[in-house]
């Protein structure tokens, strides 16, 4: 009766519930009966609007085999979800979903390894089916949380851990590609959801052997690799996560990865650090790299007091990023870069020396270290600066170059854009000279059609700047960059080391004709380049590399730049220089006279070579042949030894010793070269440098002597004439104002004279005196009559009134250039 009963009530059972039943066998080691099996998959695909109630049923039946531990009932269920899954791709199979996913979730909460990778396993197979329409009210938070937390597992089991890690990754995996395709349903890029992913994957990534084997673009790694290795597949779930950001949340993606490094100290070392961006970086679409460039630079805004190993580490990051997108799309950060850059490296500088003046009297070792880790963040800056101007176009390159240059700060100078006025002397030089260190950098490689693109007027007037300061190491990197914009051929690899070459034709050097724009540039700028290379020369704490850098510069300028007006204006440089040595109204130590001729001897021997000039380069080889017997300090292969016997005075040595401008004027007139200037010796301009480089004027004084009286004796007027210097006439004024407007008008003057058109100043004062003329003759009604007797006096009568004795005076007028 009973077995009556029973049979009778499975009877009025619903169908979809005996069909359910009919696919567990007694013994569940026996696996799903496939033959019922296939009935029920027929049965849903036939109807089904019951998929809802099939689904609800298997996760009765589940959720009650997990709780009687009852395992092999929860594979069997989970293996005819799967199926039913596959099977079935109609409108209805979203109110499956929900039971299918229901039944994931217990298995994922179970806390039983075997059914965490079960859940998972399945869960991977359902985020692989496309559906038709998307569900939109479908949320997969739980399951962010659950694959995150397994990517963390610690148990005590070795293989057990890595299988449940490996599980993990493979679900969040699984979300991201059952989400990320579909734009309405943007939940999984949510800050809460990615402060959840990405550190998970890359708590996973931590223990990749073998670093560099994975840092370029992303690799094909084999099945059995990617299954059994969690380093390798979140990788490349990591590589998929990026490469499917967009550009609206890309930065979500990015900013846990500095959330994960900050917690981990992983900045110092930065190995990590260094691959994840680069992963980042090849994994991103081209378009996004600014992006990243941008949150990398507030990262290094938001750690600016963090330590110095920190700091230079982040900067580190920021070089490998910066690499990987200029070779594409770099977008509006280039100045942005830079200006964080240069504020970084002030604030650097700013700590360093705050550290040596908190220690002044102490020299402990930690406050050495931590000096010696700012000198890593600034030389990281200075790399970082460089390798990105240098891998910018052209066009880009020469804004930088000027944007960096205005940043340049110069002594008696308060408009800068970088701040240097609370850093001191100190500061401000090191300042300078790695923002030098950057600028030739920069311009590392640089090949300009036309040198006026290299070097325009608003960027070669303040980099020639530095190059009269009181340090030599400035002056040095101001003549490499100059090197690094004239050299447009690669000859300075070739002139490398100041040296007497007996035939400049085994160099190969490597010429163009000069161009129209070259020439122009020289008629506008040659003497203000000749004249940073002779008060280059002047200088007493020149050391060889000076010397060198020199002899480059002008070897240089002739390769590029010189014509034949060009080749006398370097040859009178050259005899001028000798003039400094020889002369020496500046005090010159005597290694530096001689580390002046002998530079004017190595290039005067390269210049005749290249002009091929038969005379020219006899007699240079004869002086040079002198000098190597009689005084061979005058040489540069002597005077820039270790150990090299000084002369005590210049003043006995031959007139065989130097190079004379009536003989290389004979010798280049008869080869038609224009010789009259060769007679003018050479005399530098002057300009307001000086003031700025804390120099004392070049200008002598210039005495003018006004002779009105027609006639009269010599030496009487040399008798009777009163002399008024300048320094009198100081003494004389107290008004401090009237000194002051006297100076500027006097530069004001000077200025004029100089750079104004000869026309223009000539109409100027005949103008100017005929108005002067006209204006006394109506006031004064003046008259000039010569005196009885040459008394070196004169009458004046004005009106009614008559002044007697007025004396001639010698006038002296300090910083007054007449040409």
């Amino acid at each position: 009766l009973f077995a009556g009963v029973c049979c009778c009530c499975a009877a009025l059972r619903p169908r979809y519930k005996r069909l359910v039943d009919n696919i567990f066998p007694e013994d569940p080691k026996d696996g799903l009966v496939k033959a019922d099996m296939e009935k029920l998959t027929f049965y849903a695909v036939s109807a089904p609007e019951k998929l809802d109630r099939i689904g609800a049923y298997l996760a009765e039946r589940l959720s009650r085999d997990v709780v009687r531990h009852r395992y092999g009932y929860v594979l069997i269920a989970m293996e005819a979800l799967d199926q039913l899954l596959m099977a079935c791709h109609s409108q209805s199979i979203k109110p499956f979903v929900e039971s299918f996913l229901h039944m994931v979730a217990k298995l994922l909460e179970s806390g039983e390894p075997k059914l965490q990778v079960l859940g998972t396993n399945s869960f991977v197979k359902f985020a692989n089916i496309e559906e038709d329409t998307p569900s939109y009210h479908r949320r997969y938070d739980f399951f962010v949380s659950q694959f995150s937390a397994m990517c963390h597992s610690c148990d005590q089991d070795p293989e057990i851990q890595t299988e449940i890690r490996i599980a993990g990754i493979r679900g969040i995996q699984g979300v991201v590609r059952k989400t990320v395709n579909d734009e309405l349903r943007a939940t999984i890029w949510e800050p809460q959801h990615m402060d959840k992913i990405v550190p998970s994957l890359l708590f996973n990534m931590q223990k990749i052997e073998d670093i560099d084997s994975r840092i370029g673009p992303p690799s094909s790694p084999t099945g059995g690799e990617k299954e059994e290795n969690p380093a390798v597949l979140a990788e490349n779930c990591f590589r998929e996560l990026l490469g499917r950001a967009t550009y609206g949340n890309m930065n979500n993606a990015v900013r846990p990865v500095f959330a994960h490094l900050d917690h981990h100290r992983l900045w110092d070392p930065n190995e990590f650090a260094v691959s994840c961006f680069k992963i980042i970086m090849y994994s991103i679409q081209a378009q996004y790299s600014h992006h990243v460039i941008q949150e990398i630079l507030g990262h290094l805004d938001v750690c600016k007091r963090d330590l110095p190993r920190v700091r230079a580490g982040i900067i580190q990051v920021l070089l490998e990023a910066v690499a990987i997108a200029a070779k594409g799309s770099i977008g509006p950060t280039v100045l942005e870069v830079f200006n964080t850059l240069l504020k970084h490296l002030r604030i650097s500088v700013d700590f360093e020396l705050g550290d040596r003046r908190s220690s002044a009297g102490s020299a402990t070792f930690s406050t050495s270290s931590k000096e010696s880790d700012e000198r890593i963040v600034q030389n990281a800056i200075i790399q970082t600066i460089g390798f990105f101007g240098s891998n910018l176009p052209d066009y880009q390159r020469s804004e930088i170059m000027m944007f960096i240059m205005g940043k340049v700060p110069v002594f008696g100078i308060a408009t800068q854009s970088l701040d240097t006025s609370h850093l001191g002397d100190l500061g401000t030089r090191r300042i300078q000279i790695m923002l030098l260190r950057s600028l030739l950098m920069v311009t590392s490689g640089y090949k300009a059609t036309a040198i006026t693109n290299a070097l325009p007027a608003p960027f070669l007037d303040p980099l020639l700047s530095p190059s009269l300061m009181e340090d030599s190491e400035l002056r040095q990197l101001v003549l490499e960059i100059l090197h690094n914009l004239i050299d447009r051929h690669d000859n300075r690899a070739k002139l490398r080391g100041i040296r007497i070459i007996p035939d400049v034709s085994d160099l190969k050097i490597k010429r163009d004709k000069i161009s129209r724009q070259d020439v122009s540039f020289m008629k506008k700028h040659s003497l203000q380049l000749y004249r940073h290379i002779y008060l280059g020369c002047k200088e007493e704490d020149n050391v060889q590399k000076n010397f060198e850098l020199l002899y480059t510069s002008l070897a240089l300028t002739t390769i590029e730049l010189a014509n034949e007006e060009v080749v006398i204006d370097l040859v009178r440089l050259a005899i001028a220089l000798q003039d400094i040595a020889i002369i020496n109204e500046d005090n010159l130590p005597m290694f530096n006279r001689c580390g002046v001729m002998a530079l004017v001897a190595a290039y005067l021997n390269f210049l005749s070579q290249m002009i091929a000039v038969p005379a020219f380069c006899q007699h240079v080889s004869k002086v040079i042949e002198t000098r190597s017997l009689e005084a061979p300090y005058f040489l540069p292969e002597t005077i820039f030894k270790d150990k090299c016997n000084l002369p005590k005075s210049l003043e006995k040595h031959e007139k065989d010793l130097f190079f004379l401008t009536n003989k290389i004027a004979e010798s280049l007139g008869g080869s038609g070269y224009s010789v009259e200037r060769l007679s003018v010796p050479y005399v530098p301009q002057v300009t307001d440098e000086d003031r700025l480089s804390r120099r004392k004027s070049i200008v002598d004084t210039v005495s003018i002597q006004v002779d009105i009286l027609p006639g009269s004796n010599t030496e009487d007027k040399i008798d009777n004439t009163e002399e008024i210097t300048f320094e009198a006439l100081k003494k004389a004024i107290d008004n401090n104002g009237l000194e002051e407007q006297e100076k500027e008008k006097r530069r004001l003057v000077i200025e004029k004279f100089q750079k104004a058109p000869f026309e223009e100043i000539a109409a100027q004062c005949e103008t100017k005196a005929n108005l002067l003329h006209d204006r006394l003759a109506q006031i004064l009604e003046l008259t000039i009559r010569p005196p009885p007797s040459p008394s070196g006096t004169m009458t004046i009568t004005a009106g009614h009134a008559h002044y007697q004795s007025v004396p001639v005076y010698e006038m002296k007028f300090p910083d007054l250039c007449v040409y």
